[in-house]
């Protein structure tokens, strides 16, 4: 009987080759790299292209209602409307770092990059508007610019109004070139101690949440930055929050107080509470407690913001319900009291929510949603008006209902249930 048995050391009949685990391993290894790379590398381009090229736009209906957002705080809303859109400025700023610490060029993004992302299609106004006519639903603005054309003034009609007039960023460029300036000053050669101590010490009036985040972000640049910048004064800068209320934060609760006050002493600055600036001068302020005048080298007032003039004009228009010198007084919908076309939210507003741009973000989303129901529910009593029916008795009913490009004809009980 033959011997079939196969041997590792006969040369006519090796064994089948097996490839060891770790070199299929590294096979799979390198498949799985080369076509994440490249799949990567693939979707990267797509979306790129696709941020460069948003698509087609539906056009502005003429049907619907027409949206007029005035200010540019937040990104225009998307809605099924499209509309106009009008600011002073033609870029969005992320509010949340405009403390003046960061560049303005860092925080902002061009408006009429945003609008073609839109599914609607929505007109960009670069102009300051100056009058808001509740009564007849118009809005005027006016060119800003340095080169103006032979026509500067126009106004035009609004449906639903979105007003969104705030703070401008001119303010934190002066804030932050101000607090560079004295920087510098305090560092030239031959100024006196006094001098270094007065140009180093800042005064941040308002212990609300602009105020607070405001101390904090001086705080983090001084130790980020300032330590490595200027050795030599980084321990002498002081910082110090005035705060008129027997507490910073008021709106909060006392546990959230209570840590920052914590975090706001361990970080070296100073907390003056139930205490008012009766004045404030170039190089001091005169707190009421104060017998003498404290020097300072920069004052940053975040104790509240003046409304607009058209904001403040708006308010006037509407005086039986206007009555909050805060701001516009909005309901829960954030519909302008009196007026039920214009919607109002950021910190042109009094409510009691936050003024704060995180706030202002939700608001806007919010507001968005708002916009979109009532663009379907327009829709929906557009197609009712088309309904054509007719009671023929006997609890029965005739009618043409619309179908896509026709109509479809219905008759008998069913028809009278639904007619009725």
């Amino acid at each position: 009987m033959a011997d079939w048995t196969l041997r590792a050391d006969d040369p006519e009949n090796p064994p089948p080759f097996t490839q060891s685990r770790w070199r299929n391993f590294l096979q799979f290894l390198g498949r799985a790299t080369l076509v994440t790379t490249f799949g990567g590398a693939a979707g990267f381009y797509f979306l790129t292209q696709c941020d460069r090229t948003p698509g087609a736009q539906m056009p502005f209906d003429s049907d619907k209602k027409t949206v007029v957002v005035l200010g540019s705080n937040r990104p225009p809303p998307d809605t099924a409307h499209g509309g106009v859109f009008i600011s002073l400025r033609n870029y969005f700023l992320f509010t949340p770092l405009a403390v003046g610490i960061l560049h303005p060029r860092s925080i902002f993004q061009p408006i009429r990059y945003i609008t073609p992302h839109k599914s609607c299609n929505v007109s960009v106004i670069k102009a300051e508007a100056t009058d808001v006519d509740p009564t007849n639903k118009t809005v005027t603005f006016i060119d800003n610019s340095e080169i103006k054309g032979t026509t500067s003034s126009t106004s035009i009609k609004y449906d639903v109004l979105v007003y969104t007039v705030g703070a401008e960023l001119h303010a934190a460029e002066r804030m932050q070139y101000g607090f560079m300036d004295c920087l510098e000053t305090a560092a030239f050669p031959g100024q006196s101690s006094e001098e270094v101590d007065r140009l180093l010490h800042m005064f941040v009036i308002g212990g609300g949440p602009t105020g607070v985040e405001l101390s904090g972000e001086l705080h983090d640049f001084l130790e980020d930055d300032l330590k490595s910048w200027y050795p030599e004064l980084a321990g002498k800068v002081k910082i110090t929050l005035v705060e008129a209320l027997p507490s910073i934060l008021p709106m909060f609760s006392k546990q959230l107080i209570t840590y920052t006050e914590l975090t706001f002493k361990e970080s070296k600055i100073d907390i003056l509470t139930k205490t008012m600036v009766k004045e404030v001068k170039e190089r001091s302020i005169m707190p009421d407690k104060s017998i003498k005048e404290v020097p300072c080298g920069l004052v940053f007032w975040a104790a509240g913001n003046k409304g607009r003039k058209i904001t403040q004009d708006l308010m006037a228009n509407l005086p039986a319900e206007q009555t909050n010198r805060r701001g516009i007084t909005v309901d829960d919908g954030l519909r302008m009291k009196s007026a039920k076309d214009i919607f109002a939210m950021g910190n042109c507003t009094a409510t009691s929510y936050t003024p704060t741009a995180q706030v202002a973000s939700q608001q806007g989303a919010y507001l968005a949603r708002v916009l979109h129901q009532l663009a379907k529910k327009d829709g929906l009593e557009k197609e009712l008006k088309k309904l054509e029916g007719l009671d023929i008795g006997s609890e029965k009913a005739i009618t043409d209902l619309p179908f896509m490009n026709g109509n479809i004809a219905s008759g008998g009980v069913a028809t009278y249930l639904f007619w009725r």
